[in-house]
């Protein structure tokens, strides 16, 4: 199936398309692709309905902002500079895919077992064990999960994909208003404009960002966080180390 024409049709320079490359790969290849035409638990985004909407990332912009919780989306946190870059390098993708054929690409599985296992475990020691611990919670992980499913539980917890496990609970939520009263819940969305929350009764709530204080209690942030760290190399020096826990 070729992909959907865009809604309107819009250029980006080169250097903004071949720095929307890096940061997708680094921030989202490993799910979707390097080439964002989908890998073994991520959908297919030059394909999305979604993306030939989109109109210079004004529903891209939101939905990488607040990602989907329920699916084991994280939100990330970009700069503008960035998210215009993976905007540019997306649509390029698409219209690539418009004018080619073929199929839905996979991870070249051969490609993760490039990693150095001492090299994976200093970098663990450096900046995971803080939350985790081979003894601990990751005892025994190699023997749950293997190759890309393996991947995707160290950089997206809760992704999905073959044998990767359920979505995460979505971030605690407590919002403050201005009266004083405060009202928890779960995140429901967040962008620089709105928080939303979901409430015990189930009822969505939502407020202007600027009108309420709030904290949202996100145990995958330090992983978001560390996707903008990661190089190639330490992905998979950290991944081999991972799969001597068994």
């Amino acid at each position: 199936m070729r992909p959907a024409p865009p809604a309107t049709q819009q250029s980006y320079t080169r250097d903004q398309i071949e720095t929307g490359r890096t940061r997708f790969a680094a921030q989202c290849g490993f799910c979707h692709g390097r080439d964002a035409a989908g890998g073994e638990g991520g959908t297919d985004l030059t394909r999305s309905a979604l993306v030939a909407e989109d109109v210079r990332g004004d529903k891209i912009g939101p939905l990488l902002r607040s990602g989907r919780p329920d699916k084991g989306m994280p939100a990330f946190t970009l700069p503008a500079a960035d998210l215009t870059a993976i905007v540019a390098f997306v649509h390029d993708q698409r219209a690539e895919a418009a004018a080619a054929t073929g199929g839905r690409r996979a991870v070249d599985l051969a490609d993760l077992q490039t990693g150095n296992a001492a090299a994976g475990q200093r970098y663990f020691e450096a900046a995971c064990a803080r939350c985790h611990s081979p003894a601990g919670d990751l005892k025994g992980v190699a023997t749950r999960y293997q190759g890309l499913p393996l991947l995707q539980r160290m950089l997206y917890p809760g992704s999905g994909g073959r044998g990767a496990g359920p979505a995460p609970t979505p971030p605690a939520v407590r919002v403050t208003l201005r009266d004083g009263r405060v009202v928890t819940g779960t995140l429901a969305y967040r962008d620089e404009f709105t928080i939303s929350l979901t409430d015990s009764d189930g009822w969505r709530r939502s407020w202007p960002a600027n009108q309420v204080t709030y904290t949202v209690d996100d145990r995958l942030q330090a992983h978001v966080e560390q996707l903008g760290k990661y190089t190639d190399a330490d992905m998979h020096d950290v991944l081999a180390y991972l799969q001597t826990l068994r």
